[in-house]
Formats: C-alpha cells, sequence, structure tokens
C-alpha cells in the first residue's frame, strides 16, 4: 500500500483528487491538508509514502514544503498553473500533474513509483557519503519546453552546454534552460553518468556514438547519438579514452 497525503487549499480540488485515487487499490489515504502547516502536522504523526502537492497555497507554497520533505517521502505537483519556474536541481518531484487532472495520466504517474529504499544505518565509509552528494540517475527535473512544463531525468539529458549565466540543457524533448552555472551542475552530477568534455561542455557517456580526430592539436569530437559534435580538450582527452578502455 502506498501511504498518501493531499495538500491543497481548494477543498474542491482535494475531493476531486480523493475521488480519482478512490479506483486505485493500492492508495490508502492516511490524510489531507488545506496549507502546509497542516500537513507538516499530519507528516509528524502519521507515516506518508506519497504526498500530492498543490503549489499555489496561502503563506508556505508548495514548492517551499516540498523542498522540506524527507527524502523517504515522495512527491507529485498538482497544480492549474502550466507555466511554472523551478531550481530543478533543489527538487526531486516524482511528476508534474496539471489540473484537471486526467485520469489516465494520474495512473502513469502511480506506476512511476517505487518504494524509497530504507537508509543503511550501518556505518559507512567517507568515500560512499561523498558519493551520496551526487543526483540519482533518475533524479527528476521540473523543465519548461515553451508553454508545457515536463519532468525530465537526468538519464534523458545528453548534455549540458554553459552560455552565460545559464545552461543548455539537451534532452530527447529538445532544448530548454536552467538558471544555474555548469560548475554547480557538475557538483551535482555523477561521473559515472557525464563526463566534462570542457569549460563549457558536459556530456552523457552513454550519449556518445563515437569519438574522432579533432581541428585542434590534440584534441578530439566526441559524436552524440543525436549527431552532435562536441570538441572535448586535450586535457579531458586521455582520460575520456581510460573511460572507454581504449588504452
Amino acid at each position: 500500500m502506498i501511504r498518501t497525503l493531499i495538500v491543497d487549499d481548494e477543498r474542491l480540488a482535494r475531493a476531486e483528487l480523493k475521488r480519482l485515487l478512490s479506483v486505485h487499490p493500492n492508495i490508502q489515504l492516511v490524510g489531507e491538508a488545506a496549507s502546509a502547516a497542516q500537513a507538516r502536522e499530519l507528516l509528524e504523526t502519521e507515516a506518508v509514502d506519497l504526498v500530492f502537492l498543490d503549489i499555489q497555497m496561502p503563506e508556505v507554497s508548495g514548492l517551499e514544503l516540498a523542498a522540506s520533505l524527507s527524502s523517504s517521502v515522495q512527491f507529485v505537483f498538482c497544480t492549474a498553473f502550466n507555466s511554472f519556474a523551478l531550481d530543478a536541481f533543489a527538487l526531486n518531484a516524482l511528476d508534474y500533474l496539471v489540473k484537471p487532472l486526467d485520469p489516465a495520466r494520474l495512473a502513469k504517474t502511480l506506476q512511476r513509483y517505487r518504494p524509497t529504499a530504507q537508509p543503511d544505518t550501518a556505518p559507512k565509509a567517507v568515500t560512499t557519503a561523498v558519493a551520496e552528494n551526487f543526483l540519482p540517475d533518475q533524479h527528476g527535473l521540473l523543465l519548461k519546453f515553451g508553454e508545457v512544463n515536463r519532468i525530465v531525468r537526468l538519464s534523458e539529458i545528453s548534455r549540458f552546454e554553459s552560455i552565460g549565466n545559464h545552461t543548455a540543457l539537451y534532452t530527447r524533448f529538445g532544448k530548454t534552460y536552467l538558471h544555474s552555472s555548469l560548475s554547480k551542475i557538475e557538483s551535482r552530477l555523477d561521473p559515472q553518468f557525464f563526463f566534462k568534455a570542457s569549460r563549457a561542455d558536459i556530456i552523457r557517456l552513454d550519449a556518445i556514438k563515437q569519438l574522432e580526430p579533432g581541428m585542434g592539436s590534440g584534441t578530439m569530437l566526441a559524436i552524440l547519438q543525436d549527431g552532435s559534435e562536441i570538441e572535448v580538450s586535450r586535457r579531458q582527452m586521455q582520460s575520456l579514452k581510460q573511460t572507454f578502455g581504449t588504452f
């Protein structure tokens, strides 16, 4: 059973979501709240696996509440607004649903739910603690593509490119931007999945189709699955070759 909490300041919206969730036998509704304050009181007394969160709420928004949730609690944004900006690296939403909720879309969201692994209480080495700073490959980013907001997993991003004080993200849905520096993003990416090709580019390793000699002396080109050509600096070239075991 998925122990679920609904947080929305509109009574009719809560009632509609309860109705839609009632047809799913694996959902156990443990409570509903009209504000972040009420939600926090419930979270202190009830074991909750999944929270459905409205964004626009008085005093404390759904975004602020989501940021304060325990890492063991997963959450889904439910909002009437489809134009929405957020520092996506600060949150890890399971999904983002736009009201009025579509039953089929809600069902797909519930299918994506996976129980959060319980924390290991055994002592951990320092290297393990450092590794936990990296975002998991299935971390969800709320990104805007035109007028549409999508939850995009890190595994669906092939490239990060530094452009001024923004970073361009290349995904299977197209290109979009984050108001975040490349260095900040790099600090959260697991090097087993991503590689910094140069000062301006970070590329996903499994997005690389082939490596070819570059235009500059000692450089090379990483050809991605989508046909993009990314120049790998001389400094990074040897490291990339070693990663693929060519030498």
